[in-house]
């Protein structure tokens, strides 16, 4: 074949590199190898029936009797009201939601299962604080720990768990610090696998309400058990010390905890419609009053606020052209769903605006940055999200390559040549 015969055979394909649509979204800033250009689409979220709506007036959380507080949305992870959140307070039995992950952890990657049988070492026989009275001759499962952590709060019961996932309670608790770690609980630091008291033992409300979080969020199959009210080994019937299971509706957790250096604390979860309230509280002066603090802190975030699901992950919201590639268009979206909580009642009223380049030159890699969302309302930005491709898209051919550069010099000076007229 000719050189002649082949830019014959190929003008179609330089011709559609020429035609081809260009994304209407630009934000320089947001990826490498964007033209200069910015424009912006709304993406409505919610019906608008047009009718005057009255201010909506939000008072700050609700005053507590406590050391510290934090109430916040558990798809969202919006903070709806803290005070002194991030300070460094023993956590007493709090300490064994940690225990817990971990254990769910286990429980999800096949390390261990359900109804493993345990062995009670004289340690965790011997070990003082509330219990759930094994012995070393019992015969417990995984099961009957996981119910003995929750619903009797023993610490016998932690470091039979600790001792067999981790082979001794230090070895665990150095994995528990370590999973702290990898879930930002910057203000978090164990000693043990129950909440004994130790001064380099100590977490903070809003680490408690991180962790609690990602109980929910990763583990909903084994969350289940935190509703459970009262629980029965070797003829001991105990009740769950969350008095908000009896008290608010649909509680359903998480944890309580309790010694005379951490006071009363509590985290505690509730959910209204779809939306579910995480609440932790910290050095409360009575068991009473940290039930009914949560209860207040709860009240008022499902009275004041919801949560809405924007996009799914990977939900296509744009597309972008790209230069010099195998394909000619990426699309791109959100890495993970995505929430938005905002006051209740203003669904209908969000808008977003999407950002994006009008050009990018490959290669293109899947999960690369190339825009950004923002979520308004009332014309104020609320939350802005990065997108992302949802495929790679890596250099063409040579021959693709030599019609797109020309395709987009041609395409720069016609697009220019049209602004001047």
């Amino acid at each position: 074949m000719t050189i002649c015969s082949y830019f014959k055979l190929n003008s179609i394909a330089f011709a559609a590199a020429l035609l081809l649509p260009i994304a209407s979204f630009a934000d320089d800033s947001t990826a490498a190898n964007t033209d200069n250009t910015v424009n912006a689409v709304n993406l409505p979220i919610g019906p608008n029936n047009g009718h005057p709506q009255a201010p909506l007036i939000i008072p700050p959380a609700p005053t507590i009797d406590a050391k510290a507080y934090i109430i916040l949305d558990a798809s969202s992870g919006k903070i709806l009201g803290a005070n002194d959140a991030d300070v460094k307070l023993p956590p007493a039995s709090l300490t064994k939601l940690m225990t817990l992950y971990i254990t769910f952890n286990a429980l999800a990657n096949g390390q261990i299962h359900l109804d493993d049988k345990v062995p009670v070492s004289n340690k965790a026989w011997q070990t003082g604080g509330s219990r759930m009275f094994i012995k070393p001759s019992d015969t417990v499962t995984v099961r009957e720990l996981i119910q003995g952590i929750i619903v009797d709060s023993g610490n016998d019961a932690c470091v039979a768990m600790a001792e067999f996932i981790g082979g001794s309670e230090d070895a665990f608790t150095n994995l528990m610090n370590q999973q702290a770690a990898r879930l930002g609980m910057n203000n978090s630091h164990f000693t043990d696998c129950n909440g004994l008291p130790d001064p380099n033992h100590y977490s903070s409300a809003h680490d408690m309400a991180i962790l609690a979080r990602a109980i929910i969020m990763q583990f909903p199959e084994y969350y289940k058990g935190f509703s459970q009210k009262e629980f029965t080994y070797a003829g001991i019937t105990q009740q769950n010390r969350n008095r908000l299971l009896w008290r608010y509706p649909n509680t359903d957790g998480l944890k309580t905890g309790h010694t005379n250096e951490a006071g009363y604390c509590l985290v505690s979860s509730a959910k209204q419609g779809d939306t579910r309230f995480i609440a932790a509280v910290f050095g409360a002066p009575s068991d009473n009053a940290r039930a009914e603090d949560s209860q207040a802190l709860l009240t008022y975030a499902a009275r004041f606020y919801e949560t809405k699901k924007l996009y799914n992950a990977n939900q296509v919201l744009g597309q972008v052209r790209v230069w010099k590639g195998i394909d000619k268009i990426v699309d791109v979206g959100l890495s993970a769903d995505t929430y938005l909580t905002i006051p209740a009642g203003r669904i209908d009223k969000i808008s977003t605006q999407t950002m994006l380049p009008s050009k990018v030159n490959a290669p293109v890699q899947k999960g690369q940055v190339l825009g950004k969302v923002s979520v308004l309302l009332d014309n104020n930005t609320l939350a802005e999200y990065p997108l992302v491709a949802l495929k790679a898209d890596p250099l063409g051919s040579w021959w693709t390559r030599m019609v797109d550069s020309v395709g987009a010099t041609v395409h720069g000076w016609w697009s220019k040549k049209e602004q001047e007229i």
